[in-house]
């Protein structure tokens, strides 16, 4: 992958990169949107409590493919109150600590989701080596 970013334009408001570049041949996995809801069912009140189950669910999902967060390319997210973007920001920059280039991002906020607890979505985009084709 090869993380881009323009001279020209603006800089990030946040701690993502604006673009990524995924060579042809790599694996892509796009996992759907994932809420904040523990194995268990519960759901946390907070925003950043939220998030990171969000994006342990997806991390989750991506291991089935053989991928985890290193290979995350993409975030696109979903909160229901513009005073809960410093929590998110907080969790999504805590999940990907140590990566030396953060995934692209897109942040929205929206009215509301199926059931009035939740206050986050995610969904995410990973990519991986080449695939490999049997002789």
């Amino acid at each position: 992958m090869r993380y881009l970013r323009s001279t020209e334009g603006a800089a990030p408001l946040a701690r993502y990169s604006p673009g990524v570049e995924i060579a042809a041949g790599d694996r892509l996995v796009i996992c759907s949107g994932q809420l904040g809801v523990a194995a268990d069912g519960s759901v946390p009140d907070s925003v950043r409590e939220q998030t990171l189950l969000c994006l342990e669910n997806a991390e989750a999902v991506l291991s089935t493919a053989g991928l985890d967060r290193s290979h995350v390319v993409k975030l696109t997210a979903y909160v229901t109150d513009r005073a809960g973007l410093p929590d998110y920001m907080a969790a999504r920059d805590a999940f990907f600590h140590g990566r030396q280039e953060p995934p692209a991002s897109t942040l929205l906020i929206v009215s509301g989701f199926s059931r009035p607890e939740f206050r986050v979505e995610v969904e995410v985009i990973a990519a991986a080596g080449s695939v490999k084709k049997d002789p």
